[in-house]
């Protein structure tokens, strides 16, 4: 498909077409927004887009964070 079409005189989605949400941290896993601000991006002005793009790298942190996998639920069953 040829983005080519949509392309404007405007800040460029932070979209990467990726469209999961996490599910406790309630942010899209590609774009890191949420889903309200995809829902509103249209209709922000271009240094609102510019604060929340602002914003993306640290919310990207907070899914990098791991919570211990397979040894963390033994742990907490007292198993290891």
């Amino acid at each position: 498909m040829n983005d080519d079409v949509w392309k404007r005189g405007e800040m460029q989605s932070p979209c990467v077409k990726v469209c999961v949400v996490h599910p406790t941290e309630r942010i899209c896993t590609g774009c890191f927004r949420t889903l309200d601000e995809i829902a509103a991006w249209s209709r922000m002005s271009d240094a609102e887009r510019a604060d929340l793009v602002a914003a993306l790298p640290e919310r990207a942190q907070r899914l990098k964070t791991r919570r211990g996998g397979r040894a963390a639920r033994l742990r907490s069953r007292g198993n290891g």
